[in-house]
């Protein structure tokens, strides 16, 4: 169905006199259709997987900007801080926020970050995998926007919900591939 959708394509892009539209037919042919899993490069699954390392490491460093503003602007003794809990008990939830993200990023993405070596190391990475990893990532960069700053409850539940449900489906694929292969 791809090669078929491919060859017509470039028949038109031949046919057509104007540039533009020559232009534009090439472009819809550089992207990779669903089908083409010959061609998906196994390695793309890690564009995704390092861009959420980079949201880690950005929630991370907002995170710690937060506390060391606030511990110094409020003249906090480290040593008060030393029982676990004491800064969250302390700080207003612009503070704790971004720790609690920091914390959930440790949790549903670890299994993405499973399944996305799992999916190279047996070679199984398609565009339909990397476009969900893509949705995944997406939808916890703005999860984590909405965490770390306005927090507003039920839209950082959807937008929670969305990314999550792009990794389990990526796990079932992944899963019933494995068991049906």
């Amino acid at each position: 169905m791809a090669a078929a959708l491919t060859r017509a394509l470039c028949a038109l892009a031949l046919s057509l006199d104007r540039e533009r539209d020559r232009k534009w037919i090439l472009a819809i042919l550089s992207f990779r259709f669903f089908n083409e899993e010959e061609d998906m490069a196994q390695t793309a699954i890690f564009g995704p997987f390092f861009a959420m390392m980079f949201l880690t490491l950005v929630v991370w460093v907002y995170m710690y900007a937060r506390r060391i503003s606030f511990i110094s602007a409020n003249k906090i003794s480290p040593n008060d801080l030393a029982a676990p809990g004491k800064l969250a008990q302390l700080s207003p939830p612009a503070v704790s926020n971004p720790s609690d993200n920091l914390r959930n990023l440790f949790e549903i993405p670890v299994i993405f970050y499973a399944l996305a070596l799992y999916l190279f190391i047996t070679k199984q990475v398609d565009s339909i995998y990397v476009i969900a990893a893509w949705i995944f990532v997406a939808f916890r960069v703005l999860h984590s926007a909405v965490h770390c700053t306005f927090n507003l409850v039920i839209l950082r539940f959807y937008l929670y919900l969305f990314a999550t449900l792009a990794a389990w489906f990526i796990g079932i694929r992944a899963a019933l591939a494995y068991f049906f292969a």
